[in-house]
């Protein structure tokens, strides 16, 4: 069986070097900056990435135990503290070197640049990156991680890059576990001779790099926290399998992964679902019809991550959120340009129609992550208002009333009531009290007498919109 647009050969890492990576590079960080603009000097924080803004370890001390981020929580131990918008330059920088690189890798030698240029493009605007990437201020050391092992997946030879591959596996896994998956896709993608045999290997390879992190990570925490494994928080609302009947009463919760992933990759357009479905059934149609190998290769990485997921939500029953899933987008990408890449190959419609969906897919996605990124603008706008009027005095701010039913705090998902609390604190500096979580403090404070009356904000309805009102007394 032989592919007829597998352009790889065994090729020197001088060879790689030439892969025009860098003006790909360039193109990506114009456009992931394009999109972010609504979001890139205030950007919105999720309330558990607050702690890593502020570099307290204390506070995510309990994700090393409930989900094995222990890279992550070495970030947290740094010691200095940078602002937020440039935290999400710098993780969107590397969003973009990661796109770049893996289309690059995906490409080929022989690769042109207009398609390895809107693949990155592809890769770029997945929905679950969009989704995660929230959570910068956590996740930059993980994501330098896998980014580098793209680049080094662009410049060093094959042999050495799969022998890299378990310590980039353990490490990636204590940053976030599926980026694992896309460091598969690398070794993958850059493979330069296909066969069964050569695939079995892979496999077996990530298998045991990825059990091994596993192993690693209990033993880990055996060690730290007396505990071997990884147990859920308490706020998962997990329910455990321990046997078939059990792995059969969590189908629901699979079922509605699945629904949900479905949903927030569409941004809740449901023909979109559709349309993605039909365009990578006929995408792998025809890379099998022009190259076989390419396309087992790709599905195997896709299919495995996917077998990761299920496996997951039916052991411990708990839902895996669309964000997980940005490894199936990255091998969803790659599937569909490789096939416009073959239907082009010869002048007729197929490859103008594989060329112009392609694109029209970009675009869109360019334009729907750039929206997506402006929803959070009325809470960025609300809360820097309420940091300006506890500017008008040093006394406690006491909040009255349920912070999640705000307008512009529903509209952002926002979450948990402490993405208020963090938020006024990474403003001003200064700690608020929720009434409506503490309000036997928020007695305490009222009744004391300390020379300064509490300033009050209170979340009121007017017009049909939920937001905050304030006033000294």
């Amino acid at each position: 069986m032989t592919d007829a647009i597998d352009t790889r050969t065994q090729s020197s890492a001088v060879e790689w070097q030439r892969l025009r990576l860098w003006p790909v590079v360039g193109v990506a960080i114009l456009a992931i900056f394009a999109i972010s603009i609504p979001n890139l000097l205030d950007p919105f924080i999720r309330h558990d990435d607050y702690p890593a803004l502020f570099a307290e370890p204390g506070w995510f001390w309990n994700k090393t135990l409930h989900e094995g981020r222990w890279l992550n929580y070495v970030w947290h131990l740094r010691g200095f503290v940078t602002p937020a918008w440039f935290n999400f330059a710098v993780y969107q920088v590397l969003w973009a070197v990661l796109a770049s690189a893996l289309a690059v890798v995906a490409m080929g030698r022989g690769g042109k640049t207009w398609f390895t240029a809107v693949l990155a493009l592809f890769i770029l605007v997945a929905t679950p990156a969009t989704l995660i990437s929230l959570w910068f201020n956590t996740l930059i050391p993980g994501l330098a991680l896998v980014s580098l092992y793209a680049v080094l997946g662009c410049w060093l030879p094959q042999r050495t890059l799969r022998a890299l591959l378990p310590l980039f596996v353990i490490l990636s896994f204590w940053a976030y576990p599926t980026y694992a998956l896309i460091l598969l896709g690398v070794c993958l993608m850059r493979t330069e001779r296909r066969s069964f045999r050569d695939l079995t290997g892979l496999v077996l390879l990530f298998t045991a790099s990825f059990a091994a992190a596993v192993l690693l990570t209990y033993a880990l925490n055996w060690q730290v926290h007396g505990v071997f494994g990884v147990p859920p928080d308490d706020w998962r609302e997990a329910t455990p399998a321990g046997d078939l009947a059990g792995l059969v009463a969590n189908l629901p919760i699979l079922i509605e992964t699945f629904q949900v992933l479905m949903v927030q990759t569409s941004y809740n357009y449901t023909p979109a679902v559709y349309f993605h479905l039909v365009i990578l059934a006929g995408a792998t149609v025809a890379l099998i019809r022009h190259s076989p190998r390419e396309a087992f290769y790709l599905h195997t990485g896709l299919w495995i991550g996917m077998a990761l997921i299920v496996l997951q939500v039916l052991k411990l029953g708990v839902l895996a959120p669309p964000r997980t899933f940005i490894f199936a987008w990255v091998f969803y990408a790659v599937i569909v340009v490789r096939a416009a890449v073959a239907l082009s190959e010869s002048a007729g419609l197929p490859g103008r129609i594989a060329r112009n969906l392609t694109l029209l897919t970009v675009i869109c996605y360019l334009l729907l992550t750039f929206h997506q990124y402006t929803i959070f603008r009325p809470w960025q706008a609300e809360t820097r208002a309420m940091a300006k009027w506890m500017e008008t005095a040093d006394a406690p701010v006491l909040v009255y009333g349920d912070v999640m039913t705000l307008s512009s705090g529903e509209a952002a998902n926002i979450h948990a009531d402490l993405a208020l609390t963090f938020r006024i604190r990474q403003l001003t500096g200064r700690e608020i009290i929720l009434c409506e979580t503490a309000a036997d403090k928020c007695l305490e404070m009222e009744k004391a007498d300390k020379g300064l009356s509490p300033l009050r904000a209170n979340v009121v309805t007017q017009e049909g919109q939920t937001l905050l009102r304030y006033g000294s007394n």
